[in-house]
């Protein structure tokens, strides 16, 4: 059974920095890709970066291209989502997701991913 924890929200003033830690058990992950998405009050569950376990692909959404970096520790089976200047409507619940049977067209989309985690709350106050 696929297990993926999130810590490393929190609040944050803008222009700050945070790291977001997915921790990912339960199988081994070479092939799968692993996202993150976000999802803010009233709004719809976004995309906001994936990267295959082998590292060859990593895709931004373009509002946070050259703000964030995702990465993965092979070792400590980890994704990482470093998040740079942060603003204010990068305030959401950030999630991180892992799928073994992903295609590059349908990468961004939140219904791609069969395993989520439980979220971890970002606030970036103004």
């Amino acid at each position: 059974q696929v297990q993926l924890v999130e810590s490393g929200g929190g609040l944050v003033q803008a222009g700050g920095s945070l790291r977001l830690s997915c921790a990912a058990s339960g199988r081994t992950f070479s092939g799968y890709a692993m996202a993150w998405f976000r999802q803010a009050p009233g709004k719809e569950r976004e995309f906001v970066t994936a990267i295959t376990w082998s590292g060859g692909i990593i895709y931004y959404a373009d509002s946070v291209k050259g703000r964030f970096t995702i990465s993965r520790d092979k070792a400590r089976n980890t994704v990482y989502l470093q998040m740079h200047s942060l603003k204010p409507e990068d305030t959401a619940v950030y999630y991180c997701a892992a799928e073994s049977k992903w295609r590059i067209a349908t990468i961004r989309a939140p219904n791609e991913y069969d395993y989520w985690g439980q979220g971890t709350q970002v606030t970036v106050s103004s």
